[in-house]
């Protein structure tokens, strides 16, 4: 259980601060943020963090961006029906920690076990690294399209961890290997960097007249915002930075006004408690991203 005075989840934020992380107060007992705009107010700061949780028993929030880490979160199965896909199955794989050691195998390099370590409360690992110099890695989900695999996720700019000291359902998360942060693997960061879009000719949507035209604009407009306002705990950034990128080919291809979208945007990420500059900053970049490839609505 969280230490009612705070004592234990003071001094790991204040360990973590040592360590030129910025934390930020968690809902105690919780992994959800107890303070909007969580990104933008992370602190290292030992004045205000000790101010922070002399007040209530906050877990330790850890906001990977501004902490220049990229954390690789190695999960446990939730339960009986939470199995791999057939290509980890069939290398007999029980969990994230067996799945990075396959990728570990399959690109001719150990397991990356010499940084800091901590451990979940549901017994997975969170591997800590220092970011690479020169290039924003974003948050990565399991088997999805950018991500290393089943019960492998990693959190980057736009995301945080639960730190060390905290407790979730009773659980505790604890560091079981304090070595200092290690450089991100080359061979991790490759598989973590997006695939760059390509620079070509703007695509064109063919409509035969001006209604169906702004129809179709409108409709992109507000699919897109749906896609923020709808998202889930833990995803609203990723669906912040996707609808940004989306909506940011049709802004380079003349089609959207960049600051309409952009206040769009702004207005459904903080409608689901994402904090102004987090949300301004994911956008810009998403816009940036969606700028490789104009998208035109032909009339």
């Amino acid at each position: 259980m969280p230490h009612l005075d705070g004592s234990a989840q003071l001094a790991s934020a204040l360990d973590a601060a040592s360590r030129d992380w910025h934390v930020f107060p968690l809902i105690p007992g919780d992994k959800r943020p107890a303070v909007r705009d969580w990104e933008n107010r992370a602190t290292t700061d030992r004045q205000r963090i000790t101010r922070c949780w002399t007040h209530a028993p906050y877990n330790v929030g850890i906001a990977t961006g501004p902490s220049g880490l990229v954390v690789v979160d190695l999960d446990t199965p939730k339960g009986p029906d939470d199995t791999p896909l057939a290509a980890w199955a069939a290398h007999g794989v029980t969990d994230g920690a067996d799945v990075l050691a396959v990728l570990c195998e399959r690109h001719g390099h150990l397991f990356p076990a010499d940084t800091h370590i901590v451990r979940t409360g549901r017994d997975g690992q969170h591997l800590y690294f220092a970011a690479p110099d020169g290039e924003e890695l974003r948050n990565t989900a399991g088997d999805s399209a950018r991500g290393l695999g089943w019960k492998v996720d990693t959190r980057a700019a736009g995301g945080y961890v639960v730190g060390a000291g905290s407790t979730v359902n009773a659980r505790p998360y604890t560091t079981v290997h304090a070595a200092p942060v290690a450089p991100l693997p080359e061979w991790l960061t490759g598989l973590l960097r997006p695939a760059p879009l390509p620079p070509q000719r703007p695509v064109l949507v063919p409509l035969t007249d001006r209604d169906r035209r702004g129809k179709f604009l409108n409709a992109a407009l507000n699919g897109e915002l749906a896609r923020v306002t709808g998202s889930g705990d833990h995803q609203h950034n990723h669906a912040l930075y996707i609808a940004s990128l989306a909506l940011g080919q049709l802004v380079a291809g003349g089609e959207l006004d960049a600051y309409e979208v952009t206040e769009k945007l702004v207005e459904a990420a903080l409608s689901v408690g994402q904090g102004h500059g987090e949300a301004r900053r994911t956008i810009a970049s998403g816009l940036r991203a969606g700028a490789n490839r104009p998208r035109r609505v032909a009339a």
